[in-house]
């Protein structure tokens, strides 16, 4: 992690969660399948919003919690890890079902940044450990995120129910899938900053329902807690 970056982003995190106005920009969470195998169903969670909107964090605070759950745990490769900077397709070839392993993001799928031209994510305060030993994700304190100037917070056309959105994690449990919650930021195609409260989102189990409310939660303060794997 760029220690450096990351301080400047927290920063700016800080001064816009006291003068943001929340915006239609963020539609909501969806989920689609990507594979069905002998390690689970293995799901892709976005942030869907329209086109020239863009996402720059995902955090949790005191506020408003930071979590995904699973039905029955996560499958964890161990060869790979708690974010899309430790997949590495490359290995996809030799370990079929790294390719399925569970981690967050911001827009990018793989190391490379696939579908976009480098993978530029950032984790501030997230202790990782019981998330990679298969277990859910918490905190309280943490976030993961990209600066505003990278190319791959940017919402792009997923097709299907998803539409334009940004994928904010690959998770691969049973076929019920869980919940999402979280505090969502980015920007609208008019650079205003959006904010958003995510509360319990189910994936997986059927249909998506509807997404929590935005809410003008701010992402300041965020800096410490939790990972895992099989």
């Amino acid at each position: 992690m760029n220690v450096k970056q990351a301080s400047v982003f927290a920063g700016t995190v800080a001064a816009l969660a006291m003068a943001g106005t929340a915006t239609a920009a963020f539609q909501g969470i969806g989920a689609s399948v990507a594979n069905v195998g002998a390690d689970g169903t293995t799901f892709r969670i976005y942030a869907m919003m329209d086109a020239g909107d863009r996402l720059d964090a995902v955090a949790g605070n005191s506020s408003q919690g930071l979590s995904m759950t699973s039905d029955g745990g996560f499958y964890q490769n161990s060869n790979g890890g708690p974010t899309s900077k430790e997949i590495n397709s490359n290995f996809f070839a030799f370990v079929p079902s790294l390719e399925w392993d569970s981690y967050v993001t911001v827009g990018a799928l793989y190391q490379d940044g696939t579908p976009f031209g480098e993978n530029a994510l950032n984790t501030v305060g997230i202790d990782w450990a019981d998330f990679e030993a298969g277990g859910d994700l918490e905190t309280d304190n943490g976030t993961w995120f990209v600066t505003p100037d990278k190319e791959q917070g940017e919402a792009i056309d997923h097709g299907g129910d998803i539409g334009y959105g940004v994928l904010i994690a690959q998770v691969t449990t049973g076929e019920n899938g869980g919940t999402f919650s979280g505090l969502l930021q980015g920007k609208d195609a008019n650079g205003d900053t959006w904010q958003a409260n995510v509360d319990g989102a189910a994936y997986g189990g059927g249909d998506i329902p509807a997404p929590g409310a935005l809410a003008l939660l701010g992402l300041a303060g965020v800096a410490g807690r939790r990972r895992r794997r099989a």
